[in-house]
């Protein structure tokens, strides 16, 4: 008996067949990684798994590099996030060392955190990383982001909500 794939998935399994091994490869050759490149590869192909529009695609890798890109950007930031993270435990004095269970569980609610800001609108995420990373008053982040200041009060607070709502589970 033969199995097929869903009629939404057979573009996709195309795309996979033909350009698999070239998109890990070239991850690899960005990452340094032949691990991490496998794990972002497969990432790539499963966001683009519900995606309809793929039969017409015209330049199929330059398609998966740029879904690619923005994967490896928040691997990326994640990573960063991570050693800031432990930089920050190493620089506390032994009695206030973190044990690893809380090392984990303080992880995972910065992954939570970042997963919740990333799926924010551009501008409301723009907002708040200027605001919390940069440091920049609510009035000057208005004049960078050509917005009302209402507009940043706004987009501050659905930021702060999403990291409370991560937070409170």
């Amino acid at each position: 008996m033969t199995e097929t794939l869903p009629a939404r998935c057979e573009p996709v399994a195309l795309l996979y067949n033909e350009h698999h091994r070239w998109l890990q490869g070239w991850l690899r050759l960005k990452l340094g990684n032949a691990s991490d490149a496998a794990d972002l590869a497969q990432d790539t192909f499963a966001r683009i798994l519900g995606r309809r529009d793929l039969d017409a695609l015209r330049e199929p890798r330059a398609y998966l590099t740029t879904v690619a890109k923005g994967l490896m950007v928040n691997w990326y930031r994640r990573q960063a996030l991570e050693r800031a993270w432990l930089d920050a435990l190493a620089a506390l004095p032994e009695p206030e060392a973190v044990s690893p269970e809380q090392r984990m569980l303080v992880l995972e609610t910065l992954h939570a955190i970042d997963a919740a800001l990333d799926a924010l609108p551009e501008r409301v995420r723009q907002a708040f990383f200027l605001s919390q990373l940069d440091g920049m008053k609510y009035d000057a982040i208005a004049l960078v982001l050509g917005v009302s200041l209402p507009t940043v009060k706004r987009y501050m607070k659905q930021a702060f909500l999403r990291c409370l709502l991560v937070l409170e589970d």
